[in-house]
């Protein structure tokens, strides 16, 4: 079955770095798009940040210039490299796999709370 088990969350102070893992499995990972999203009580899940089959990248404004996504298509894994974490940046942090237009699959998400 398709698994996709995050890991790397934890509680940083503000300026700090963390980088998030998600190893997937049961999917043909190097044709996936690859995401991180985001979520907070209350709020929608966000998109944090995207690569796509071919190495193509996109992450949400408020994130652009501080995290950096990366997939390594041998060992099924994303990742996301967080470097000047903000108070704003703590959620959890959910990994997704999609492909095409469905919705995809996701992990259980990881906790990232970044103190002031």
């Amino acid at each position: 079955q398709v698994q996709l088990v995050e890991s790397g969350g934890g509680l940083v102070q503000a300026g700090g770095s963390l980088r998030l893992t998600c190893a997937a499995s049961g999917i043909t990972f190097s044709i996936a798009t690859m995401g991180w999203y985001r979520q907070t009580p209350g709020k929608q899940r966000e998109l944090v940040a995207a690569i796509s089959r071919g190495g193509s990248t996109n992450y949400a404004d408020s994130v652009k210039g501080r995290f950096t996504i990366s997939r390594d298509n041998v060992k099924n894994t994303v990742y996301l490299q967080m470097n000047t974490l903000k108070p704003e940046d703590t959620a959890v942090y959910y990994c997704n796999a999609r492909f095409g237009d469905s919705p995809g699959y996701w992990g259980q998400g990881t906790q990232v709370t970044v103190s002031s």
